[in-house]
């Protein structure tokens, strides 16, 4: 599909990066990101969208990052980060949808399916690793990889069923640091476990928000987009169908761009 410039007009109100081009978004995210450096390649990363529904409303969990980081430095944000390559030879219970792992390996800087898998890996266990909880299926599970050793103590089986694929966004050129990031979503319903204590202090925070207030929180720029599609596609599509749009941004030709995969 040809890539469209996002025009005022075309996307959810509330939104702050219609039209804009690279020089606004600088100027946008000069607290979110370190700006400068040479180019640099994108690198794989997921977040994870936790949902629960509360009757006619859905909640979101957002995290708040700490100040001291360089990235993002108190921005509430979803819980996430770089994928492991690694993470693609843990075994699961059950493996991507078919429509989901399709467009994870996608035809928009195309990757394959044991990276896209790693993908959506990589934001179960971050999920586990920052805000303690643990997604999957009870049952027995076995192995020696540290950032996995919690669903073996806990008899949960790692499951990709139940992840919803919800956008992608490509960091624009001109950071220190540039991520590929997938967002991908779960509703609370497939937590197996809730710690009591998270394992990092990567997020300081963490917070169930109802959708509509979320948008309203301390956020990235990209961030508070990719909420307003999520409200968006919850309203046509309660239950988040497998086969939904994908909205997919990045930039080009020195603007920001939506295409839906």
């Amino acid at each position: 599909m040809k890539p469209t410039r996002i025009c005022e007009g075309t996307m959810p109100e509330g939104t702050i990066i219609d039209g804009m081009t690279r020089i606004e978004l600088d100027k946008a995210e000069t607290k979110d990101f370190a700006l400068g450096g040479g180019p640099m390649r994108p690198r794989d990363a997921a977040t994870l969208m936790l949902l629960d529904r509360q009757g006619a409303k859905v909640r979101i969990l957002m995290g708040r990052r700490h100040k001291r980081h360089a990235f993002m430095p108190g921005k509430f944000v979803f819980p996430g980060g770089r994928t492991d390559p690694a993470d693609s030879r843990i075994k699961v219970a059950e493996g991507l949808h078919p429509d989901i792992a399709a467009k994870l390996t996608g035809s928009q800087r195309p990757v394959t399916p044991p990276r896209a898998r790693a993908i959506a890996l990589s934001a179960v266990r971050e999920t586990y690793e920052e805000a303690g909880l643990i997604i999957g299926r009870k049952g027995h599970f076995s192995t020696l990889k540290s950032g996995w050793k919690a669903f073996s103590d806990h008899n949960v089986q790692p499951a990709l069923g139940m992840v919803r694929f919800i956008a992608r966004a490509i960091t624009p050129p001109g950071r220190v640091r540039r991520y590929d990031t997938r967002f991908l979503a779960v509703w609370r319903e497939n937590i197996a476990v809730e710690l009591d204590e998270k394992p990092t202090d990567e997020l300081e925070e963490l917070v169930w928000v109802p959708i509509g207030e979320a948008i309203a929180l301390d956020l990235p720029v990209i961030t508070k987009k990719v909420l307003a599609d999520l409200e968006a596609r919850l309203a046509a599509d309660p239950d988040l169908s497998p086969d939904g749009p994908v909205p997919f941004y990045r930039m080009l030709h020195n603007h920001y761009t939506r295409v839906v995969l």
